[in-house]
């Protein structure tokens, strides 16, 4: 975990914290990345409530409650499946705001539409929800560490 992302972790930490927000987590690509990020920051059980890594499609739909319909309909890697992921991290938690990720990382997972280093972002407060679509380049690493920085910087946006 680079500096960059801690000090951005950070930033956001003051942010929930003088805004009194709690954060949940809601990840399949960067697998627990930005939870991760989080809580490399002292404190941040002040700010952090939880973090579901919600790999598969059926733990999507058992833990965050994004209808198996939708998943068919839209894919995996969708903004719709994004914002479903981001509230129902809300609905599942005690957090205020919520932030999702769901992406192909590579090097394999590409669809027609949907190249390699294909990231959708979910964030969510109240009745509130943004979304994102991003393609970024780079090897498996760099997708994941790309999307945790940009999920981090979206909240910032998002908040503010």
């Amino acid at each position: 975990m680079t500096n960059d992302i801690i000090d951005l972790a950070a930033r956001v930490g003051q942010a929930l914290q003088a805004k009194g927000l709690l954060l949940a987590t809601a990840e399949s690509c960067t697998g627990g990345g930005v939870a991760q990020a989080i809580t490399e920051i002292a404190g941040s059980t002040g700010w952090f409530d939880c973090g579901f890594i919600t790999y598969s499609n059926a733990s999507k739909t058992e833990l965050l409650d994004v209808p198996a319909a939708l998943i068919a309909q839209m894919g995996t890697v969708s903004e719709e499946v994004a914002a479903a992921m981001a509230t129902g991290a809300l609905a599942c938690s005690n957090a205020h705001v919520a932030l999702s990720t769901t992406g192909i990382a590579g090097p394999t997972g590409a669809v027609p539409g949907k190249p390699v280093g294909t990231v959708c972002f979910g964030w969510a407060r109240g009745e509130s929800t943004h979304t994102e679509r991003l393609v970024f380049a780079g090897d498996r690493r760099s997708v994941r560490e790309q999307t945790v920085v940009h999920a981090l910087q979206g909240l910032l946006r998002f908040i503010e």
